[in-house]
């Protein structure tokens, strides 16, 4: 079956790459041919809205002060394509890429089936386009196609659409031939809101075994880790410091860095630059400890058995973290920055209950696919 797969811009969001790899995996190891559906990365201002975009910036620049960039599409188009390169040779090596200058470019007859997942493809904050796209509205006057929303994730547990795109996604979800999320939260959430039953299945990621990820990177000249204590924060701030200052004391491990600081503009471009996915994939396998923020290092904390600590992120959508760690009973690896922590407590990994609840899990979501591909 030839399948495209609606997603989130992968760019440079090693989770999001790593689920888009996972899924196209999956998918061609059943026999059927996938591309996932991309659009151009690069920023842009409406043209009509330039003017008082900038004239707004260049105020808050030169009379208030503020550490704003007048012309920061232009600087960001022009800078980012150095800063994301490695993970743009690991998308080209390793995923089937169709770019398009927007959705309505695809016709009919090109593909037997959509898959819209995983991540928090309807989290309207998250899809820059319209959210109805995310829906396959320009797909609703075909006839002949599969629709499925495979691990789809609203990223929290808040209802956030507004009336109009309740009313359009809620008829759009209708023709929609198989449904799965990937949160408990969401069942609940379509029910109440899109009016739709759905079922509750695994992130892309977790459908392949950790023995698939070791090959990406066991035969890569990649340089040696720095560390024991792995840290992949997504929000730094003081207290995360604080936080890892104190763990690695106490662990006496000596921290390391998963990621660059990509998103700090402020920050030299030689520092920005982000690692190749084979050497953030190489960092869980070496460490022996992980702190995090992040939905997709959580996974690959869990994947990798290594001992860890979540650091609840409210903001980016802590319902994500509750419902992935309640998959496996783990819940007590989160933590909220403020209370108190006990660093004595024991954060090891019961491996054999893990294996039984990810077998279980991964059977019943590969089923989920197979089932809705028929």
């Amino acid at each position: 079956m030839r399948i495209a797969i609606i997603t989130l811009p992968l760019h440079a969001n090693y989770g999001g790459i790593l689920q888009a790899y996972a899924l196209q995996n999956v998918l061609k190891q059943m026999g059927h041919t996938v591309e996932t559906i991309q659009t151009p990365s690069f920023k842009r201002i409406p043209l009509w809205r330039k003017p008082l975009t900038y004239i707004k910036r260049f105020i808050l620049k030169y009379i208030f002060g503020r550490n704003v960039r007048v012309f920061f599409e232009q600087w960001y188009n022009i800078t980012d394509p150095s800063l994301v390169k490695h993970m743009k040779c690991f998308i080209e090596e390793y995923i089937s890429i169709r770019l398009v200058s927007r959705y309505t470019d695809i016709k009919e007859d090109e593909y037997e089936a959509f898959i819209v997942g995983s991540d928090q493809i309807w989290r309207p904050i998250y899809f820059e386009q319209s959210i109805d796209i995310a829906y396959l509205s320009f797909t609703r006057d075909w006839g002949n196609v599969k629709r499925i929303a495979y691990a789809a994730s609203f990223g929290t547990d808040k209802w956030e659409y507004t009336r109009k795109q309740i009313i359009c996604c809620s008829k759009l979800i209708k023709s929609f031939d198989a449904i799965s999320v990937r949160e408990y939260s969401a069942v609940e959430l379509c029910r109440q809101h899109l009016n739709c039953n759905v079922l509750h299945v695994l992130d892309p990621t977790m459908l392949l075994d950790v023995n698939d990820y070791c090959k990406l990177f066991m035969d890569k000249q990649l340089p040696p880790t720095k560390g024991e204590l792995l840290t992949y924060i997504l929000d730094e701030n003081i207290e995360t410091e604080d936080f890892v200052y104190q763990l690695a004391n106490n662990l006496d491990y000596r921290p390391f860095r998963a990621n660059s600081h990509y998103e700090d503009f402020d920050a030299p471009l030689s520092e920005r630059v982000q690692p190749p996915v084979e050497q953030w994939l190489k960092g869980f396998y070496d460490a022996k400890f992980i702190v995090t923020d992040s939905f997709h290092a959580t996974v690959f904390s869990i994947l990798f058995k290594k001992p860890f600590i979540v650091i609840c992120n409210e903001e980016r959508g802590g319902a994500r973290l509750k419902s992935l760690l309640g998959m496996f009973g783990l819940e007590r690896h989160l933590i909220v920055l403020g209370e108190e922590i006990n660093f004595d407590f024991n954060f090891n990994l019961d491996n054999g209950e893990i294996d039984i609840n990810l077998n279980r899990l991964r059977t019943e979501s590969i089923n989920f696919l197979t089932s809705s591909l028929r």
